[in-house]
């Protein structure tokens, strides 16, 4: 009985495992026998639209105006007439000298002029009276001539004493020294009781005008002829757009600018021009020295193509790629050259056209050369 039950127990065992055998021979067939769906995609469809091009350059910024102060005439500084980082308006005083010497040569000069012109009033009666005794016959022609050259001599001393007056008038007025423009001034160089000679080396102080400002933007001269080819050969037009400034902290400046001139002559040690561009500043924001940023618009493409960044893929070796749905829902990887972006797209130069099928969701699924399905474009979901 025992005996029984061992060989009905091993048959039961063997039935199993054939059984078990079976079913693992069969199941790849099955697997087979199913086919896989599709991967899903969201796709956005390429259109030609007119696209902006600008570019960032690196800049300074500058003062409208400048002007160092400095003496006429030598002195002593009796008085700073101005507050050190306050604003002066043109021709305002900022530093009285000793006048003292100045005033008394000024004085003399006026004295003299008084004298000169009280000799030329006596030259002038004297050659009145001589005219008239000459047509009576009553005096000499020497008498008369001498007379007249008289008044002549007299007449050149007066304009001699004016001119000598004016002359000390100048000096006098140069011991006040003024500002020669309006806008902020700087501190002073010197105190009170301070000597300052006549066109010293060293500015007593120095006055800048602060709005508008200049930015001076630096660009490289290949890309100065990248944009001039452009223009040229119709891939760019022009366009006059004003100029964004980014400050330091990255923020965008509340007002635009324009640009003022560039630069006729390369800096051949750096390969690069100055883009001046003029902007108003009326808080005074920004300062000379201060660094900055400024968008120009080099042109406008009427067919620019745009991708979705999320679109494009980067390689090892630095190339850039998109997958493209064509025909047949069928994945094409396509190789692509792009430029600057614009927004959350980039700007595609090359490999692209209007109408191509760009993957933008599901990517990781869609592998080239195998066939998907269209769940949505861009426009309808997230993306945007």
């Amino acid at each position: 009985m025992k005996q029984h039950f061992q060989y009905t127990a091993i048959a039961l065992l063997s039935a199993v495992f054939l059984a078990g055998c079976g079913q693992e021979e069969a199941g790849p067939a099955a697997a087979g026998a199913r086919q896989m769906p599709a991967p899903s995609v969201t796709i956005a469809e390429v259109k030609a639209e007119e696209v902006v091009i600008t570019r960032e350059l690196p800049g300074r910024a500058t003062p409208f105006l400048i002007a160092e102060v400095r003496p006429q005439v030598s002195g002593i500084i009796e008085e700073r007439l101005f507050e050190e980082g306050g604003m002066v308006e043109e021709n305002q005083s900022l530093y009285q000298l000793d006048d003292a010497m100045y005033l008394a040569n000024y004085n003399v000069a006026k004295a003299t002029l008084e004298n000169a012109q009280s000799a030329l009033k006596l030259a002038r009666s004297e050659a009145k009276r001589s005219e008239d005794l000459y047509k009576t016959k009553a005096i000499s022609t020497q008498e008369y001539d001498s007379a007249q050259a008289t008044l002549q001599q007299a007449e050149a001393q007066a304009n001699l004493a004016e001119a000598s007056l004016e002359s000390t008038r100048i000096t006098l007025d140069y011991s006040r020294i003024s500002s020669p423009i309006s806008g902020q001034i700087g501190k002073s160089s010197v105190t009170k009781g301070a000597l300052v000679t006549a066109n010293q080396a060293t500015a007593l102080a120095t006055v800048q005008q602060l709005d508008p400002i200049y930015i001076d933007l630096t660009q490289s001269s290949s890309e100065l002829l990248a944009m001039r080819r452009a223009l040229s050969n119709g891939q760019l037009q022009e366009a006059d757009m004003p100029v964004d400034l980014i400050l330091e902290d990255g923020t965008t400046y509340e007002h635009k600018g324009s640009i003022s001139f560039s630069e006729v002559t390369v800096d051949p040690t750096t390969g690069s021009y100055i883009l001046r561009v003029e902007v108003p500043n009326p808080e005074h924001l920004l300062l000379p020295g201060m660094y900055v940023r400024g968008v120009i618009s080099e042109g406008v493409r009427k067919n620019g193509i745009l991708v979705p960044q999320k679109a494009v893929s980067r390689s090892f070796d630095g190339s850039t790629t998109v997958k493209v749905v064509g025909q047949d829902n069928v994945v094409e990887s396509r190789t692509v050259q792009l430029g600057q972006t614009k927004g959350n797209k980039w700007v595609v130069e090359s490999g692209l056209t209007e109408g191509d099928r760009v993957i933008v969701n599901g990517l990781q699924k869609a592998a080239a050369g195998a066939t998907v399905q269209i769940s949505g474009t861009a426009s309808e979901t997230a993306e945007g």
